[in-house]
């Protein structure tokens, strides 16, 4: 028997799939069209905000996957991950340049975490 729990689902995804003792955070978006550094704010608070909602916290996550929209604005998000970013807990994490859902969107960010 699966032991699947979706949280904040809709027809198209889960916010949150916690399975085996990890926690799948879909890719979250910041504020349509603010600057990187108020996406990045908002992102974090969403995965401070879906990880505590299952049991678990920033300090637990495990790999995360940051997709910009532009490379030049790199140094604007690793000041906000920088200060966010759980001491001595620094997840695996891999930064790549792609083309988002809208030309509004500047970062997203995905997550894996224990609980």
């Amino acid at each position: 028997m699966s032991d699947i729990k979706r949280f904040e689902t809709g027809p198209r995804m889960s916010q949150a799939v916690v399975h085996g003792g990890l926690v799948y955070l879909a890719g979250q978006v910041g504020t349509a069209g603010a600057s990187v550094t108020q996406q990045t704010k908002d992102i974090l608070a969403k995965i401070d905000r879906l990880l505590a909602s299952v049991g678990s916290d920033k300090s637990k996550i495990l790999q995360a996957t940051i997709w910009m929209a532009s490379m030049d604005d790199f140094a604007e998000m690793n000041a906000v991950w920088d200060g966010w970013v759980s001491p001595g807990n620094a997840p695996a994490r891999a930064t790549g340049e792609s083309r988002l859902a809208t030309p509004d969107y500047k970062v997203e960010i995905i997550c894996i975490a224990a609980l």
